[in-house]
C-alpha cells in the first residue's frame, strides 16, 4: 500500500490541485493541519483524506516525522500542496517500488518558473522503515537517515526515476517576492553551518542566496570551502556547488565559470538535473562569440527539455546572431507559448520581426514587452523601452 503524507496549513487555492493529482495512485491520504484559518481541512476531506491537526512545533522535520507516524502503508509518498505528481511518471514510480531492495526513489522535479535550476532531485518516496526520519531545518529531508540505514543495513539501494515525476511551484518569482521564503531560507542555513560547518548542501543554498542578492564575494567564499571538503561521491552536491560557483564568477571572470560549468557537466548527473549549468555555460559561450558551440548545447537542452521556457529563448538568441531570423522566430515563438509572462521573450521577438520584415507584429510584441515590464514593477525598463522601440517603429496604432 502507498500512503501519501502531507503537512499543511491555509493552503485552499492549491490544495484539492495536488490531491488530485494523486488520486488512483496512492491507497491512503493523510493531511495534517498545522492551524489553517481557511477552507484547507473541508477540502481535504471532501477529497478523501484523513485530516489530523497539530500544534505547529517551529520545524519542518518534527512536524513531517508526527505526520509520518499516522500513515499506514508499505511506502510513503511525501508532497507539499503546491506540488502535483505527473501522471506519466506513475508507470515508471510502480516499477520501482515493486523492486524487492529498493528503500528509497529520488523523484525529478521540475521547478516552474525558477529563474536557475529547472529541475531538481528529492527525495520523496520511500518505504516505511522505522530507520527513516526527517530531520535539518526548514529543507526538511530524509536523507541523513537514510544514509544510517545503508550503512547498517547494506541490502538495501537507492534508485533514481529518470524521468520527471513532480511539478513545483514553489519557486516562482511571484510567490518567491509575495513571501518570506528567502529570509526563511537564510536563517535556517545560517543555523546550519552553524551546527556543521562546509556541509555541502546548506552551503550551496546559502551560497547561491548570498550570490544572487548581490554579496558575491561571500558567496563564493562559502562554495569553495564547502565544495574542498566535498566528497567526490557526493556528485549532486557537488554539482550544485560548481554550479552556484560557475553563476559567481561569470560577471567578472567567465572563462573560470566557463570550466566551473565543464566540471559539473562533466559529473555526469540525469541531463536534466544538469540543465541549468548547460544552458549557462551555452550563454557564456554566446557571449564570447563561440556560436557554434553555443548553439549545439542549446539545442540539445531544448530537444531534452522541450518544457523549460529558458532554453527556447537562449536558443532564439544564438540564432539571430547566427543570423538565422526564422530560427530565431521559431525559438522564441516557444519560449513565448511557455513563459507569456517573459517581458524580454516578447522584446527580442519584436526585434527579429523587424528584421524579419513583419512591422505589425513587431509593434505588437514590443507593446506587449512595454505592457509586462510596468506590470511587473519595472516601470524605468518600461520607459526605456518604449524610448528605444519608438525610434524604430510607430507603437501607437
Amino acid at each position: 500500500m502507498l500512503s501519501l503524507s502531507m503537512i499543511v496549513r491555509d493552503e485552499a487555492e492549491r490544495l484539492a490541485v495536488c490531491l488530485d493529482s494523486v488520486a488512483g495512485f496512492v491507497q491512503e491520504m493523510v493531511v495534517v493541519d498545522t492551524g489553517s484559518s481557511d477552507d484547507t481541512v473541508a477540502i481535504a476531506r471532501q477529497l478523501g483524506a484523513t485530516v489530523h491537526e497539530l500544534a505547529w512545533p517551529g520545524d519542518f522535520a518534527p512536524a513531517r516525522n508526527a505526520a509520518m507516524e499516522l500513515v499506514h502503508g508499505d511506502w510513503v509518498l511525501v508532497l507539499d500542496a503546491d506540488e502535483q505528481l505527473l501522471p506519466e511518471a506513475r508507470p515508471a514510480l510502480k516499477a520501482l517500488m515493486a523492486q524487492p531492495d529498493v528503500l528509497l526513489i529520488n523523484l525529478l522535479r521540475y521547478e516552474r518558473g525558477a529563474r536557475q535550476s529547472p529541475y531538481s532531485n528529492v527525495s520523496r518516496l520511500f518505504r516505511r522503515h522505522p530507520g527513516i526520519r526527517w530531520s535539518r531545518a526548514y529543507h526538511a529531508m530524509v536523507d541523513d537517515s537514510v544514509a544510517a540505514v545503508l550503512a547498517s543495513e547494506p541490502h538495501w539501494r537507492i534508485a533514481d526515476c529518470s524521468q520527471p515525476c513532480l511539478v513545483h511551484d514553489g519557486y516562482r518569482p511571484d510567490l518567491l517576492l509575495a513571501g518570506r521564503k528567502a529570509e526563511r531560507l537564510r536563517q535556517a542555513m545560517e543555523q546550519e553551518l552553524i551546527e556543521t560547518p562546509n556541509d555541502p548542501y546548506a552551503s550551496a543554498k546559502l551560497g547561491g542566496l548570498e550570490i544572487s542578492e548581490g554579496n558575491r564575494e561571500r558567496g563564493i567564499a562559502l562554495l569553495e570551502a564547502a565544495l574542498a571538503h566535498c566528497p567526490a561521491s557526493a556528485r549532486v552536491e557537488r554539482y550544485e556547488l560548481l554550479l552556484h560557483l560557475g553563476i559567481g564568477h561569470a560577471s567578472a571572470t567567465p572563462a573560470r565559470a566557463e570550466l566551473l560549468y565543464q566540471e559539473a557537466l562533466a559529473l555526469g548527473l540525469n541531463p536534466r538535473l544538469s540543465l541549468a549549468a548547460r544552458l549557462n555555460l551555452s550563454a557564456l559561450l554566446l557571449q564570447r562569440g563561440a556560436l557554434e558551440e553555443a548553439s549545439r548545447l542549446c539545442e540539445a537542452a531544448v530537444r531534452l527539455s522541450p518544457e523549460v521556457a529558458l532554453g527556447w529563448y537562449n536558443l532564439g538568441v544564438i540564432r539571430r546572431r547566427q543570423g538565422d531570423i526564422a530560427g530565431a522566430l521559431e525559438a522564441y515563438a516557444a519560449a513565448r507559448q511557455l513563459a507569456p509572462d517573459h517581458a524580454e521573450t516578447h522584446q527580442n521577438l519584436a526585434a527579429a520581426q523587424l528584421l524579419g520584415g513583419n512591422i505589425e507584429a513587431a509593434r505588437g510584441s514590443f507593446r506587449t514587452a512595454i505592457a509586462l515590464l510596468r506590470q511587473q514593477g519595472r516601470a524605468e525598463e518600461a520607459d526605456r523601452l518604449r524610448q528605444q522601440a519608438g525610434a524604430i517603429v510607430k507603437l501607437e496604432a
